[in-house]
């Protein structure tokens, strides 16, 4: 793809935020962050941390981390240390402890008896399958229900024995009396507070009883004096029934909810539902394999947090939909690496080379700087008689255009000499298991005389290189767009079968024998590579391919 334009793209909100500032509405402002800890954050999460935290850093506010728990049987505390790494990650801070909105319940619950007392609210006894049917349609105005009009006693006695758990998961719910007809579907008579039996994780056994997510959220908000409520368009029909609550109860402060468009990735999956079925039935290795679009398997396939808060900045905040372009993902991380990761060399298909006029026992230790344009120190390569070169850097047959080492041609070792080819070692198959070269012992640094040599491919020492695993990773779906298969199957049918490939026997410079988890390299001529977070060790590294060097897909 073409290059982006760097520059940081519009925030519609900015300006909204600056004229409340500026009118004296707020004295200063403050966002929140609030996932369900129902699964791990993903590259979609982001666009909001990096709204959120960074609205209010810019305006010397501070932002909140709020866990919306309100659905125990599908949340975990794995989701909930997974998610404050994450955003710590990212690079950001949240003001104070974390926050819960099941720290809020007891006055959640308190708020529900205001609004069954002064006749706002009731207890119904439809089941879930009638509710939908009294709800009616778009076109169609719904029903009240039967049990609309009890008596606030006899609500205020229902939903106390619904709190002392009298009640199977189902048989009863508490409702905000609003307006069956209205056109927006989030007033009719929305559900306050379900009956689950469910164990909580931060609450334990307490309640039986869960509040919505509709009426915890802006009660939240205002509990916590959230003055810019960021969400998502699909919240944009819930904002009037936002407003509503804040309204009828007696909160402490009147949060104003505005939304944007979401991230929408091509060749990527973000459904928390659909990444669990991944998960789940072991397509992929965990939520943080390399392949996923969790923050987690970002930073294992090597993802910096400063290309992750670029690409957020490039992509812009607006109220317009739209699919964005994996490329500008992919361009983000190779700007960030190109400048700041250090170079090194690795041969992932290793063909040895034994330089037959080098003198044995002979080695001269070669300095090669860690990085073309930064001072980043030297890292030093012992050159010796035995050395290895990728086994696709030699071809008996040469296709046209190919600028590498041939039977009788030279090539030039990089930051080394410039070696011929004079023989092909063959097993008993007809497979080349090693080449017997010559040297030009006057080409270190400079060129031979007489000739020019236009390839130079990459090497590593035989005896001092360090064996290695790589594992080359590549886009988890082969379709753009993977919830559609052309041919009616599931997203599973579009998993792309070539996104993983493991290369064991690699061998890597000495210089990377003991790299630590997460430090990042330039393969030359090969691509941008991390030390796996969890299984590189010292002596045995094992590195990911974060991104190739240039973007190749669909050539």
């Amino acid at each position: 793809m073409s290059k982006p334009e760097t520059t940081v793209a519009t925030n519609f909100l900015r300006p909204i935020v600056q004229a409340d500032l500026d009118s004296g509405k707020h004295a200063s402002i403050v966002t929140r962050f609030p996932p369900e800890p129902n699964g791990y954050l993903h590259i979609g999460h982001a666009k909001s941390i990096c709204l959120n935290f960074g609205l209010a850093k810019e305006f010397g506010g501070v932002c909140n981390l709020r866990f919306d728990d309100t659905n125990p049987a599908k949340e975990d505390q794995e989701y909930i240390d997974a998610i404050k790494s994450d955003v710590q990650w990212l690079g950001f801070q949240w003001a104070g402890e974390e926050r819960y909105a099941s720290d809020y319940f007891d006055q959640l619950h308190a708020w529900a008896i205001h609004l069954i007392e002064a006749g706002k609210a009731y207890v119904c006894d439809l089941t879930p399958e009638q509710a939908r049917e009294y709800r009616g349609s778009l076109t169609e105005p719904g029903q009240n229900s039967p049990f609309r009009e009890r008596s606030a006693e006899e609500n205020l006695d229902l939903f106390a024995r619904m709190k002392a758990g009298e009640f199977p998961d189902g048989a009863r719910a508490l409702r905000a009396k609003i307006d069956m007809a209205s056109p927006n579907m989030n007033l009719r008579d929305p559900i306050l507070y379900r009956i689950r039996h469910a164990h909580h994780h931060q609450t334990g056994d307490t309640w039986c009883i869960y509040p919505s997510y509709d009426f915890t959220h802006g009660q939240s908000d205002a509990i916590e004096g959230v003055t810019h409520s960021i969400c998502t368009l699909e919240f944009e029909d819930h904002r009037p029934l936002y407003e509503w609550f804040l309204a009828n109860l007696p909160v402490p402060a009147k949060p104003r909810q505005y939304e944007f468009a979401r991230l929408n990735l091509n060749y990527t999956i973000t459904s928390k539902r659909k990444l669990k079925q991944l998960v789940d039935e072991k397509h992929v290795s965990g939520w943080d394999d390399p392949r996923m679009s969790t923050l987690s398997g970002f930073r294992r396939r090597g993802y910096t947090p400063a290309s992750i808060r670029n690409f957020c900045d490039m992509i812009g905040v607006n109220r317009a939909g739209g699919v964005v372009d994996i490329g500008m993902l992919e361009f983000a991380i190779r700007e960030d690496l190109d400048a700041n990761a250090a170079r090194a060399m690795c041969v992932l298909k290793p063909l040895k080379v034994v330089i037959t006029n080098y003198p044995e026992g002979q080695v001269e230790n070669l300095e090669l700087p860690r990085h073309p344009k930064q001072d980043m120190g030297v890292r030093v390569l012992p050159f010796s008689r035995e050395i290895y070169i990728d086994a696709s850097d030699f071809e008996e047959a040469p296709p046209a255009g190919f600028k590498r080492l041939i039977p009788g041609g030279e090539v030039r070792l990089r930051g080394s000499y410039v070696i011929r080819a004079d023989e092909a070692v063959k097993d008993e198959q007809g497979n080349i298991v090693e080449l017997r070269c010559s040297y030009d012992e006057n080409t270190l640094g400079k060129n031979p005389e007489g000739r020019k040599v236009k390839g130079v491919i990459h090497w590593v020492p035989a005896a001092e290189s360090v064996e290695c695993e790589v594992r080359l990773y590549d886009r988890l779906f082969r379709s753009a767009n993977p919830e559609k298969d052309e041919e009616g199957g599931s997203f599973l049918d579009n998993i792309n079968p070539g996104s993983l490939v493991v290369l064991t026997g690699c061998r890597a410079e000495p210089s990377l024998a003991n790299v630590a988890p997460e430090e990042r390299f330039q393969f030359e001529r090969e691509g941008y590579f991390v030390a796996d977070l969890k299984d590189s060790q010292p002596g045995k590294p094992v590195f990911n391919r974060t991104v190739t060097l240039r973007d190749s897909w669909g050539q």
